[in-house]
């Protein structure tokens, strides 16, 4: 018997409202802005979540409650994923604790901006490590039990600036276009094995770090985005969640860009 089209779209809204469950993910940088949306997103779609944070253990327990709140599990790991033992340490907890690894989003990211003349030599190699260097040890110690299941999703937050460069961001716009490239070769080394590895690239979005803006700068900036605004952390968090999904299983080594249509 046919469903009326009203139970029809019921059901296919609770399809798409779970095309996460039972998946087991880790977020990095968690605790706050693009990546607290992102493992909100992430476990209302049935994942259970597992919360990197460096120095926020507050906001990071704070948000494994809201994720438990919405009926799966959730767990807060402190670690500086910069650190190769501690991004070991993370992915290891996540296996010890659930039994796989099925998700990660390698999200952890920092900025240290100025010209390059007035930019340290420490300014730029925290921003390298903390961006690039994350990404590529989280995703290590991760494909090494995803290529024994032959299945897993990588999905890396990237940036516009790592696209289009941005004055005064030559730290940042380099790590964020090394996540571009590393993206794309990780892609091609394991995707034999069942492994997604995508890319997001937001361009400016609204969070707590930005939310104090004049408005003047806000309108000026918004001329030159064709869709008229800045984003939010949920446009970033639904295109992640999308890559992380199986309805994705058949993209990897691309980058969303999810910024109103600046880049284009």
């Amino acid at each position: 018997m046919r469903l009326p089209r009203k139970h029809l779209l019921t059901k296919m809204g609770e399809t798409m409202s779970k095309t996460l469950q039972d998946k087991i993910t880790v977020v990095t940088g968690a605790s706050r802005g693009i990546g607290k949306a992102i493992a909100l997103e992430l476990a209302a779609r049935g994942a259970s979540v597992v919360v990197n944070y460096q120095k926020s253990a507050t906001a990071a327990e704070e948000l494994a409650q809201e994720i438990t709140a919405l009926g799966v599990q959730a767990l807060a790991v402190q670690a500086d994923v910069s650190q190769e033992e501690d991004a070991n340490r993370l992915i290891k907890s996540t296996i010890e604790t659930y039994g796989r690894v099925d998700i990660v989003v390698n999200n952890a990211g920092t900025t240290r901006d100025n010209v390059i003349m007035l930019m340290s030599a420490d300014d730029f190699d925290s921003v390298i490590d903390t961006n690039l260097r994350s990404t590529w040890l989280v995703s290590k110690a991760a494909v090494r039990s995803m290529m024994r299941k032959r299945y897993g999703r990588i999905v890396n937050i990237t940036s516009i600036s790592g696209i289009m460069g941005n004055g005064g961001q030559t730290n940042y716009s380099a790590s964020k276009a090394g996540i571009i490239g590393l993206t794309k070769s990780l892609a091609r080394e394991v995707a034999s094995r069942g492994i997604t590895v995508n890319a997001v690239a937001p361009g400016f979005v609204l969070t707590d770090l930005t939310s104090g803006l004049p408005e003047d700068i806000t309108s000026k900036l918004n001329e030159n985005i064709p869709l008229g605004r800045w984003g939010n952390v949920d446009d970033v968090a639904k295109a992640t969640a999308f890559l992380s999904s199986d309805e994705a299983s058949y993209i990897t080594g691309h980058v969303l860009v999810v910024d109103g249509g600046l880049a284009m």
